[in-house]
């Protein structure tokens, strides 16, 4: 069992997932969505045949900690957990599709969160890098690029979903999620330097909730809440790619009487560990502003802030913004000057499908189209060196933030509802014709 099993659907999501509310085990009269959600576990023969079907040539998909080691401080992983992986990759193998791996993906074992508090305590550091180096060995010649952490910068918002932390009364909040940031890098470096010395051709990498911050307006103090905006996320990623904690983060705490729990040898790991490539999700753009009277608050994936008036939003009141994934694409390259890998960009969105369970699905058709075309912009026009992009979801799941399965994603209908209801039957969407000529056009034909 994990973090993200434990947090429920309902009112009480938001507080659990933030450690605000403690919920350490299923309780009755709460709907864990996680605990089955789509049935990957049986169905993913006939899932990776349908992206087989698209034309996938990578799938990003994570494995689940607390399925190699349940506990996560067992001394043997747990070998049904690891053959379970090995059927998973050798069906990508058999239909060409390269897997890329995230290690650690908001599943925090929930043995290590009750017995030492997850990754507010240093010991996290020697669990997952044994994880880490367990799957490294036993995939070595099946998995070539890696993910270290998803959305690493989650941790600062909703900290039990990112790290498995609940912040107590007598805890300085902000003290914890700083000093649980700078295990998960450390464990990230270390990973990093094992996996280059078991097989040194794996590609690893970092990923951050990625979208830039626009300004609210020309004025100099809105333009300057931007750029503090993008910072609180972007200091994980300076530390994975140029190997140190920038001055502007290091100041700010110390402003704060807040502090890096350094210890020795940490600063020469992660100088000497940094990451192949940089990933990230992007599903809109931020706006900050100084002016607190405009401070109206718009949804965002976890994060929130200002209503952008020049853009549509979601269902889910997420802000529309193809042109922001070129512009950020254009930031991160200029910043790190690594190849970077776009992980996730999707829509979500209410599908109404028919009775066979067809859904004529134009509005993802034209979300994706539009950025896809801003992708190519950013690599044809502008030089950004990008490995690959990867949506989502290929297929409906629960979402991560909102836990409903009415948040749909995929190219892939599946047949279940908020409560749990349903068949989980795989039906295609419009969207997953329209893709798979996209993958056979190179994207040629949007």
């Amino acid at each position: 069992m994990a973090n993200v099993d434990v947090i429920p659907h309902g009112p009480d999501r938001f507080p659990v997932a933030m450690g605000k509310k403690k919920m350490f085990d299923f309780e009755e009269g709460y709907y864990y969505p996680g605990k089955e959600a789509i049935n990957m576990y049986e169905n993913f023969k006939e899932d990776i045949a349908l992206f087989a079907e698209m034309g996938f040539k990578c799938y990003r998909m994570s494995i689940a900690w607390s399925r190699i080691f349940p506990n996560g401080d067992e001394e043997t992983p747990n070998e049904e957990g690891l053959k379970f992986y090995d059927e998973v990759f050798d069906e990508c193998m058999k239909h060409g599709i390269e897997p890329l791996v995230t290690i650690c993906h908001f599943d925090t074992p929930m043995g290590l969160v009750k017995s030492i508090g997850g990754w507010k305590s240093r010991k996290m550091i020697d669990h997952y890098v044994k994880y880490a180096e367990t799957i490294f060995r036993r995939y070595k010649d099946k998995v070539k690029y890696w993910i270290t952490f998803n959305e690493i910068n989650v941790i600062l918002f909703f900290p039990f979903m990112g790290a498995g932390l609940f912040i107590g009364e007598d805890e300085n909040e902000w003290q914890v999620k700083y000093n649980a940031s700078h295990h998960e890098l450390v464990a990230s470096a270390l990973a990093t330097k094992i996996g280059k010395e078991i097989n040194p051709n794996f590609h690893i990498g970092c990923m951050m909730a990625g979208g830039k911050t626009y300004p609210y307006s020309c004025h100099p103090d809105d333009v300057w809440k931007a750029i503090e905006s993008d910072r609180h996320h972007l200091f994980f990623i300076d530390v994975q790619s140029r190997g140190e904690y920038p001055n502007y983060l290091l100041k700010d705490l110390e402003r704060k009487g807040l502090s890096i729990p350094f210890e020795e040898g940490d600063e020469e790991i992660l100088k000497n560990n940094t990451v192949d490539f940089v990933a990230f999700s992007y599903y809109m753009t931020r706006v900050a502003t100084a002016n607190p009277e405009l401070l109206a608050q718009t949804g965002g994936n976890m994060f929130t802030g200002v209503k952008n008036p020049h853009l549509e939003e979601s269902d889910w009141g997420w802000q529309i913004d193809p042109k922001g994934l070129r512009s950020t694409l254009n930031d991160l390259y200029d910043r790190y000057q690594n190849p970077l890998f776009i992980v996730e960009n999707g829509l979500g969105a209410h599908d109404k499908p028919d009775a066979n369970g067809y859904v004529e699905d134009d509005y993802r058709i034209e979300y994706m189209s539009s950025h896809i075309k801003e992708m190519i912009d950013a690599v044809n026009l502008d030089g950004v060196d990008l490995l690959g992009y990867t949506m989502w979801g290929c297929i409906d799941l629960v979402s991560a933030s909102t836990g409903e399965m009415s948040k749909r994603y995929g190219f892939i209908y599946v047949d279940k509802d908020d409560q749990g209801n349903g068949t989980l039957k795989r039906t295609k969407k419009k969207s997953f014709d329209w893709y798979k000529n996209v993958i056979a056009t190179n994207g040629k034909e949007i």
